[in-house]
Formats: structure tokens, sequence, C-alpha cells
């Protein structure tokens, strides 16, 4: 086969659920030349990069670093080593994700109860408190921000909930680190995942977790191997402590890449950039609203970072995406699971919560649905976004 050409891709706004577009000064430092692995200056790094991972988080935990994988590994991550066989594990279900998680835990042996709601629903704090009552789980796993349907579950009561029945809260902040509310020593969490291609504005390839106390001492009270050689906390922890125990070689790229990405988080400041979000996203949620779009999940429940919206009637999901994409350059995602044909899921993430992105997509989107027969007043979103701003 002939050699194939530069790499030069069509540029892309990624307005989807992820990857986010990376902040500039990301791409800038992942530029850098490679360290070893166990350099003395890359160790400071690691360091540097821990300590504002958990600024990020919210906590002091020591068992907070970003694992050498994407999200979904971060998820696995805190599934086998949390669980045993035999374990009992609450899963919450109201979005393509959660049922994620219950996959991954059945695969560890552990007897999963499986909690269900609507997709685009949240969950009610007394209807968790009477599943864990019969339950008596070592594990409760929930969604915080639920990617396929755009709910932000509330959780800011439910490690204390969990804890009087000597449980371990386990959350997925995939999408909510960096864009949303996430205290994990205020709201008693035990073990998060997340990922680096949402919120922090970095690509994909790094998995942040953190452990509490708690589930540390779960860990170390284990009767059996992790069933992961890779993602055995007992192992990977003493290369990210004062051990530097060798146990793979870290993508050092991405380490860049991470610590860089949280500097900008913090440097804007966490309350900062939280309310950055919801601006965006009541100028977004204004022109999708004006253009005849409805959000999927319960009002008072919507994430600011990934807006869910119903597909009109008689519009087909793939011609309008495709043209986004094709005339405007611009992805947005489209449903999964029970939502798959039903929803757009617009992301305003990380460094793409910002209003040339907010009028960007409103103004290709409104073109897009005007050339399938929607009818719209031209230039609608684009006003009513304007009015969002200014009010």
């Amino acid at each position: 086969m002939p050699l194939p050409g530069q790499l030069n891709p069509s540029p892309r706004l990624l307005l989807g659920p992820g990857p986010s577009d990376v902040h500039p000064r990301v791409l800038t430092a992942m530029a850098t030349p490679l360290l070893g692995h166990l350099d003395p200056q890359f160790l400071t790094l690691m360091n540097e990069t821990q300590e504002m991972l958990q600024q990020a988080f919210g906590t002091k935990n020591r068992l907070t670093l970003p694992m050498s994988a994407t999200g979904m590994a971060g998820m696995e991550t805190c599934m086998v080593n949390l669980l045993e066989p035999g374990d009992k594990i609450v899963v919450c279900v109201n979005g393509f994700f959660g049922g994620r998680q219950a996959e991954i835990a059945s695969r560890t042996g552990a007897q999963v109860t499986q909690l269900d709601a609507l997709w685009g629903s949240v969950f009610d704090l007394n209807q968790i408190r009477d599943t864990l009552t019969k339950v008596r789980p070592k594990v409760l796993s929930i969604v915080h921000a639920e990617t396929s349907t755009g709910a932000l579950q509330p959780i800011e009561q439910l490690g204390k909930l969990c804890h009087e029945f000597g449980t371990l809260l386990l959350v997925d902040a995939v999408t909510s680190l960096g864009c949303v509310p996430l205290k994990l020593d205020e709201w008693e969490i035990d073990a998060v995942y997340s990922c680096t291609q949402k919120g922090l504005g970095c690509p994909p390839g790094l998995s942040p977790v953190s452990f509490s106390q708690r589930s540390v001492d779960a860990i170390a009270k284990r009767k059996t191997k992790v069933q992961s050689w890779y993602l055995d906390l007992t192992l990977v922890q003493h290369y990210w402590d004062a051990d530097r125990f060798y146990h793979h070689t870290a993508p050092i790229t991405m380490i860049y890449a991470i610590r860089e990405g949280l500097r900008i988080v913090l440097e804007e400041g966490l309350e900062s950039r939280w309310a950055r979000h919801v601006l965006h996203h009541r100028a977004l949620k204004a022109g999708l609203n004006a253009l005849g779009l409805q959000y999927s999940a319960a009002e008072g429940h919507q994430l600011p970072q990934l807006n869910a919206v119903k597909i009109p009637a008689g519009v087909d999901d793939l011609t309008v995406r495709k043209k986004l994409l094709a005339d405007f350059g611009i992805e947005i995602g489209g449903g999964l699971g029970d939502f798959k044909g039903k929803v757009w899921r617009i992301g305003l993430m990380g460094y793409n919560s910002r209003a040339n992105c907010v009028f960007q997509v409103l103004g290709a989107l409104e073109q897009c649905l005007m050339s399938v027969g929607c009818k719209i007043t031209p230039g609608a979103g684009l006003a009513a976004a304007n009015k969002a701003y200014a009010g």
C-alpha cells in the first residue's frame, strides 16, 4: 500500500458528549520533550499532579491519582478493588452508564442489586434508603452526571446515608469533574472515578480516581487478590506514593496534559468554573428552546455541561448530525440505549463552555433543522441566547 499522507484532519468543533476540544495550553504542554517515568523531575510532576487533583476533587485523600487508562478503566478500577466474589452492591441505573456499572460489578462475582429509574429522572434519597435497608450492601454505586440522559443526580447527602448502613459510596464523576460542584470530603464520598477529555480540557487517556480511608481499609481487608493485575491499587499506589516502586511505564505526555489542565482549572477557581458552565448552559438552553427543542432530563436536574434534547418528531437523527459535521464542522452526539435515535447530546464542557461555541452550534443547528422542514423563525435561537446573556 502507498505511504499515508501527513496527518491533517479537517477542523472540528467537538460539542458532543466527549471528547471536547483540548485547551491550547494543554496542547502546548504535550509538546514538551519526554522524561523517564522514574526521572526525579518527572516524580516531582507526579506529586504536583496529585496535589492539584486532590484540590479539584475537594479531598485530602492520600490515594488520589490518575490511572493510566481511559475513564472506563477508572470505573473498573473502583469495582475490582472494592468488590470480591459474594460481596453485595446496589447499582443505581437511570441511564446507559449506570447499566455499565452493573455489568462491570457482575464480572467481579459480586451480588448485584439493580435499582432502576426512568431514563432522564434522578433517584430520591428515600428510595435509596429503602433499598439499603433491605440489601445492606458493601457498596452503593451511582452516576453523578449521567452522560446518556443529561441528568444531574443530587448526591450531597448520599454519603452520610450510606455510612448509616456501613456502605461505601462509589460515584461516577466522568462528566462532572471540572464542570459542576463535586466535594468528596464534604459529601463523604468513598470512591470516585473520572476522565480527562471532558471537564479538564485534555485528551482522553487518563482516569483520575480517589479513595477515602474507608475504601483503603476495605481494600486492605480483601481475602482474595484483585482480579486485574494492572488495575490492582495495592500495587499501583506504590508507584504514586513515596516508595516509587516500578509498576508500569507511565504515559508521560498525558501526565503533562493533565497537570496543565488542572493548573488551568485551579487558576480559574472551582466556583468560577462551575458558574461559567451554568452561564453558557442557560444561554444554550434558551436558544434550543426557541428552536423548539425540549430537554430529556427532568427540570431542575439538567446538566449544564451536557445538554440532552429530544429530537423533533419526523426529524432523522443522523441526517441532521451528518449535515452539522459536513457543512459546519460541528460534532454533537446521538442517543445511547433507550435514547438511541431520540435525543441529541450537546456538550459545553471545560474549554468548550464558551459563548462562541453556544452561538456557533445554535446558528448551525437552526439551518440544519430548517433544511429538513422544521418551521423555525430565522435567528430565533441566537436571539434567545443573546437575551439570556443580557439578562
